[in-house]
């Protein structure tokens, strides 16, 4: 029988339901729903519940509820609300934004764009309030904010797409619209329209900490699941009295690599390069069409890319003249 848990083992972890710290007097009561999942309990902890909203986390639901019904009833409708087709097209369906004509007005006929802004704008108080919730749910507990920090960030890069570069901008027509294909077709037209997004050094700062994010994990948890044997799950214990597990696992990486993380250290790691994808990504954005129209001729001003030989054609600025 094994006597360390991880995602390799079929160790079902069952214990009394716990039902949670005592929170502080004044605040919203839990749900007191209990009930276990298998399939959960193979990854972890089976226990689903209690329950915590309070106000913001049901405002919240509720507002994502209306958002979702925006979006969807408009999409239906689209294809003269045939359910079937509305399921075949769904990928390809979008509600978009307001033209360029209306600029960045709130007010806007809801079959021109205005749907798009209240949904936006439920949606965007629907996470504002998600957020609020990570928040106080830490601090009732007595935990750091860093979750809510880190959410931060990506909500940072939702705003920035979808309404702070609008607003610099002057025009909701430069927003993401809602919708699977349509929003990677925007995607691809906004870095063809600024000169391809690549040359955008936040842009590649993003991925460089996307890509390294997913490395580091990786790493950590191949790690821990490695010393599992050893009681590596038990990382906050080992932080402050290093146990077999913290030394094998440092051992590896100095053998392997020349040096190691601890198991401390190697979660600031982790949560700065994920936090940072989203926040330089957002950066990047932002400076796109508000500061530099084109990033390939800024990459060749800057020594950042290179200059092609002449060709005969027209400059990719759409300036008239010839590339020399």
């Amino acid at each position: 029988m094994p006597r360390y848990q991880n995602i390799f083992t079929q160790v079902q972890l069952v214990a009394p339901d716990e039902g949670g710290i005592a929170l502080p007097h004044g605040d919203e009561p839990r749900i007191p729903l209990f009930s276990r999942s298998n399939v959960m309990g193979r990854l972890g902890q089976g226990q689903l519940g209690p329950i915590y909203l309070g106000w913001s986390g049901i405002a919240s639901l509720i507002l994502g509820f209306l958002a979702f019904e925006i979006i969807g009833l408009n999409m239906l409708a689209s294809v003269n609300w045939d359910p079937i087709q509305f399921v075949r097209q769904l990928p390809w369906l979008a509600l978009e934004p307001p033209g360029p004509e209306y600029g960045f007005s709130p007010f806007v006929p809801l079959a021109e764009g205005g749907w798009w802004i209240l949904a936006g704008f439920c949606l965007t108080a629907s996470i504002l309030l998600w957020w609020v919730r990570t928040w106080r749910r830490a601090k009732a507990l007595g935990m750091g904010t860093h979750v809510a920090w880190a959410f931060a960030c990506a909500i940072w890069l939702y705003l920035v797409l979808g309404f702070i570069r609008p607003l610099f901008m002057g025009s909701w027509a430069e927003a993401v619209p809602f919708g699977i294909f349509p929003h990677l077709d925007w995607t691809a037209a906004f870095s063809i329209r600024y000169g391809n997004l690549f040359y955008n050094p936040f842009h590649c700062l993003s991925i460089v900490f996307l890509y390294g994010s997913t490395l580091l994990f990786a790493m950590h948890g191949a790690t821990i699941l490695a010393v599992g044997r050893y009681g590596g799950e038990r990382e906050i214990e080992q932080i402050t009295d290093r146990g077999t597990a913290a030394e094998r696992a440092g051992l590896f990486w100095r053998w392997t690599m020349g040096f190691n993380a601890t198991m401390e250290s190697v979660h600031r790691w982790a949560w700065w390069f994920a936090v940072l994808t989203t926040l330089t990504g957002g950066i990047g954005i932002l400076l796109t069409g508000t500061v530099v129209d084109n990033w390939y001729l800024w990459a060749q001003e800057h020594g950042y890319a290179p200059s092609y030989p002449a060709s005969g054609i027209a400059d990719p600025a759409g300036l008239g003249s010839i590339v020399e």
